[in-house]
């Protein structure tokens, strides 16, 4: 299944939301006075009409998305609202337009903000923001991706306003201090320690990113290499915020329980007066075509190696994007596909194997990965892998098994969209994606219009050696199984 996210930062989901009563009139708290001021600026409201559904059938599907307003405010901020009150709750987030794509000197700065935006400002200290919003039953946190950086918040009714508060005070008086960088560069290190350098599938999946992309960003990690994270000065912070955290640079997403009009009113109070940042300059590094299989060796103290693979494949929003999603379920979609059947089952060689495609805004990758059974053959393993995976190109897939792929699809594209939140999610990640939300009718209608016969051809533009990296992780010399 095709994503761009990032891992939440862990430490600041707090407990299942309730719903207490919370005294109106955010105009009493001192540290909110400065949003409280007339408005100076005057929006402009869009409403975005969803396409013509494709049949009476997709007529029927309950969009809520489709009723989503844009509004612009003259310093470029956009603010898309969904008034929803099926439940009595609102999902607040801000997805900033910066990730790891966009670092030039030092990799892991977008991921450093995040941290950072939680260590205080002018009014706030250190995760008091979080503790407001705790106080009040409500949950937050934030991630970073490559290509975006995203907070959010899940409040009720009451709270928006207070949120909106806090945001814009964070956003328009971050505290940038040496104290805090240094504090949260710890943070980050330990959490690259943990995630990555202690973890053998974090020390696979990096040394395979950097494999795959030789000269585009991508090849990064989300987190930074360390010793950038270590040697970044406040300076470079202090530049990226203003470049990146300009408010024609993120968008905001309301979804839910609230008046639209009373919180566009707000959000311009307490946002409009901010300047608008200079246009952010992207330069766009193209990745070179690869020219033949990429090979690399990652040792490791692992009972079971690990073997990942990638292969090129389209960026977001590309015309074979739905098919091979539904290729990778064919692949690896449950204990009934081919990869599972054939590594697991009928010749018990791996512990686990996967196929997914992950769709970024400029590029996207093929995995396949398998965790090796101890004292079992990585050779043989990761032969088998290949052969089943090359096989479904070469000879085609059947019927029976595109069609489970596109429902297992179906039912995890609707079902995951029942919330406040996943529906402010997918319209910040659509909008930051294809500048555009796009129709739950089409989306479903792109599903189910998926053919055999496509799958095999999508497969055959990607599965091609050529086109191939492979990523081993081992145990130290001697220690590995041939």
């Amino acid at each position: 299944m095709h994503s761009t996210l990032g891992v939440p930062r862990k430490g600041l989901t707090f407990r299942p939301m309730v719903f207490p009563k919370v005294v109106a009139g955010l105009a009493t708290f001192p540290i909110f006075a400065l949003f409280m001021a007339p408005a100076v600026v005057a929006p402009a409201v869009l409403a975005l009409a969803p396409a013509a559904p494709a049949s009476a059938d997709e007529a029927s599907f309950d969009d809520p998305a489709a009723r989503v307003d844009e509004t612009v405010l003259a310093n470029g901020l956009r603010v898309y609202t969904l008034e929803d009150h099926s439940t009595p709750v609102v999902s607040f987030q801000i997805w900033v337009q910066v990730g790891s794509k966009d670092e030039t000197r030092y990799t892991g700065l977008a991921h450093l903000f995040e941290h950072m935006m939680f260590k205080g400002s002018k009014r706030l200290g250190p995760e008091e923001h979080a503790q407001w919003i705790q106080r009040r039953g409500g949950r937050m946190n934030a991630f970073t991706s490559r290509d975006v950086t995203v907070y959010h918040e899940d409040i009720t009714a009451e709270s928006l306003p207070l949120v909106i508060d806090l945001e814009a005070e964070r956003f328009g008086s971050l505290d940038l201090s040496d104290r805090m960088l240094e504090s949260e560069r710890e943070v980050v290190l330990e959490e690259r320690r943990l995630r990555y350098e202690d973890r053998p599938n974090g020390r696979a999946y990096e040394a395979l990113s950097a494999l795959a992309w030789q000269a585009h960003p991508y090849r990064h990690p989300v987190i930074g290499w360390r010793s950038d994270v270590a040697e970044v000065p406040l300076e470079a912070c202090r530049d990226f915020f203003d470049t990146y955290y300009a408010p024609n640079n993120y968008r905001i997403v309301i979804v839910g329980d609230f008046d639209t009009a009373e919180t566009l009113a707000h959000v311009e109070r307490a946002f409009g007066g901010f300047e608008r940042g200079p246009e952010v300059v992207r330069p766009v590094r193209r990745e070179p075509e690869q020219r033949g299989e990429r090979r690399s060796t990652v040792t490791f103290e692992v009972q079971a190696p690990l073997v990942y693979a990638a292969w090129h494949a389209p960026k977001a929003g590309h015309e074979d994007s739905v098919t091979l999603d539904v290729a990778s379920l064919v692949l690896s979609g449950g204990r009934s596909s081919r990869l599972y059947r054939a590594l697991v089952y009928d010749e018990p060689l791996v512990n686990s194997v996967h196929a997914y495609y992950i769709e970024y805004m400029h590029a996207g990758l093929l995995y396949a990965t398998a965790a090796v059974r101890p004292g079992g053959s990585i050779d043989a393993a990761e032969a088998r892998m290949f052969e089943v995976i090359e096989e479904a190109a070469r000879e085609g897939v059947e019927l029976d098994e595109v069609e489970k792929a596109k429902r297992q699809l179906e039912v995890s594209l609707v079902g995951g969209l029942g919330t406040a939140h996943a529906t402010a999610d997918r319209i910040g990640r659509e909008m930051s994606l294809f500048a555009r939300v796009r129709p739950l009718a089409e989306r479903i209608a792109e599903i189910r219009a998926v053919s055999a016969e496509d799958v095999q051809r999508a497969l055959r533009k990607v599965i091609r050696t050529d086109q191939r990296s492979v990523v081993r992780l081992v145990p130290p010399t001697g220690e590995e199984t041939p």
